[in-house]
């Protein structure tokens, strides 16, 4: 698999429930930077990147949506439709997501500080940059 659905653990009761995320016991990573995305038009197609070093845990708050992940070799599709569930995503993995319900939030959670460097944007490129052309 290219990438890993992580499930956070769930502290709640009949009022409500609560996912804490805590360094060394439920994530991969130490988190450096946090975005959140939402009011995305539901067939745009967002993402068309890969990371050089960057590490992502994504997790859709509200509402769902498709993360379709990309090793070069092979593409595989992931539904992210529960705020319990992220997927993970290493890094020289191209990444896009669509298919967005409405009222979709999705959050990010980076391993880097932003850094446009870091960035390859062009998959043609991408495909060279793992030696597959």
């Amino acid at each position: 698999m290219i990438g890993e659905i992580l499930t956070f653990p769930v502290h709640g009761d009949k009022n409500g429930s609560l996912v804490a995320l805590e360094k060394g016991a439920d994530f991969p990573f130490e988190i450096k930077r946090v975005y959140y995305i939402w009011g995305t038009t539901p067939t745009y197609v967002r993402g068309h990147h890969a990371h050089k070093n960057l590490e992502q845990v994504v997790v859709c708050t509200s509402g769902s949506c498709d993360f379709i992940l990309d090793d070069g070799t092979k593409r595989e599709t992931y539904r992210l439709d529960s705020p319990t569930k992220g997927l993970h995503i290493k890094n020289n993995v191209w990444r896009e997501f669509t298919n967005f319900s409405p009222g979709c939030v999705v959050m990010v959670l980076a391993s880097e500080h932003y850094n446009e460097a870091d960035y390859i944007r062009d998959y043609d490129e991408f495909l060279r940059s793992k030696g597959l052309t």
